[in-house]
């Protein structure tokens, strides 16, 4: 075989390779579209039978476990007890079938197992949109939804009344940068004991060599330029920890790490830091540069008496270095926005901290 005959022999199987990839592709997403659409109906089906049965919660479960011990014989294990309840449920959350499936392709019935143990519903439809449009995959799913990834995009919003997203809007046409820092930040991923003492280089050292995890918990739309990016002034030498761009936002995100509690002069460095960089890196068409600074506590007092204090392109975050219990990160969620409630109504930090603590010690003490 002659080197031309050889090439068009490559080129043949590599045409190959990919129509059969292709249709491997087709044909999964055509029996993973088939499968969630028979549990869809298995689930509809069930609540049908409930409706127009005996008015009783024990019909309902003498109905699932008489069509289990039908099914599983004929279909296995796959239409179980725990399973029929399972599609029930999906069923009841999901009865818009044409909503979740016009709008969110890309999930497979794994997702919305996982999306099943939500039981906040804007939650739980925000978990499902954001896992379409980003192609979350179903371990970063399961893990978003532990770590609570919703909650901590609304705590850190200044107006806590307001949704993060609505899945029902298809056009989102204010963009608001607080949707994009995540406080706290949880960094388990990094491998760092959060009970030894370590300096700033080596948290950078950590963030870099687990670089596409971090950009996964941080939020969509990052990716990392630099890291100590160097600003000369003629006078001094400036070094910035990390330098992100967000496409979405269509900005430069600068990054300080802190290895204690954030402190006045952070968030007066981190404000020079954005304007210099503006001054000399941000390209003309594209938006100002806004920091975050990541540091081991965030301080009540600096965020209501320092710049941080109405401030759109300064942001605070508190990073975690272990995976917190769900009754952990609600506290922590709980704490920040009752204290930023209480400091609205005209408190100090100080008074909000206090009347904080003394709440949660009437609830213990109950």
């Amino acid at each position: 075989m002659n080197n031309i005959e050889k090439t068009n022999c490559n080129n043949i199987v590599a045409e190959i390779r990919k129509i059969i990839a292709k249709g491997r592709g087709q044909a999964y997403a055509a029996v993973n579209a088939s499968m969630i659409f028979t549990y869809w109906n298995v689930g509809r089906r069930i609540v049908e039978e409930e409706q127009h049965g005996a008015a009783r919660a024990e019909y309902g479960q003498e109905l699932i476990k008489n069509l289990a011990r039908d099914l599983v014989g004929d279909f296995g294990e796959n239409f179980n007890e725990r399973r029929l309840r399972s599609y029930r449920q999906f069923y009841l959350y999901f009865n818009d079938l044409e909503i979740w499936h016009s709008r969110v392709p890309n999930l497979s019935w794994t997702h919305f197992r996982h999306l099943l143990r939500v039981d906040d519903e804007r939650a739980r439809l925000w978990y499902l949109k954001e896992a379409s449009e980003q192609l979350w995959s179903t371990r970063e799913l399961e893990r978003n939804i532990n770590t609570q990834y919703y909650y901590r995009l609304l705590a850190n919003q200044k107006d806590k009344t307001k949704e993060v997203v609505d899945i029902h809007s298809s056009v989102n046409t204010q963009i608001d940068k607080t949707e994009f820092v995540k406080n706290p930040v949880v960094a388990e991923f990094l491998g760092m004991k959060h009970d030894k003492y370590f300096v700033e280089t080596e948290l950078e050292d950590a963030i870099i060599s687990h670089i596409e995890k971090f950009l996964m918990e941080i939020g969509k739309g990052y990716a990392l330029v630099d890291r100590q990016k160097h600003i000369p002034t003629g006078q001094n030498d400036y070094f910035i920890d990390l330098v992100f761009y967000n496409y979405i936002l269509n900005c430069f995100i600068l990054v300080d790490l802190k290895t204690d509690k954030i402190s006045y002069q952070d968030v007066g460095q981190m404000d020079m830091y954005c304007k210099m960089f503006d001054e000399k890196f941000r390209p003309e068409g594209h938006n100002p540069t806004f920091g975050i600074i990541l540091c081991a506590d965030t301080d009540e007092d600096v965020a209501r008496y320092s710049t941080l204090n109405g401030s759109d392109h300064i942001f605070q975050a508190k990073y975690m270095l272990y995976v917190p219990t769900k009754e952990q990160l609600k506290m922590e969620i709980e704490r920040e926005t009752e204290i930023y409630r209480l400091q609205q109504e005209g408190y100090t930090a100080c008074e909000s901290q206090a009347i904080y603590q003394r709440k949660c010690d009437e609830i213990t003490e109950k």
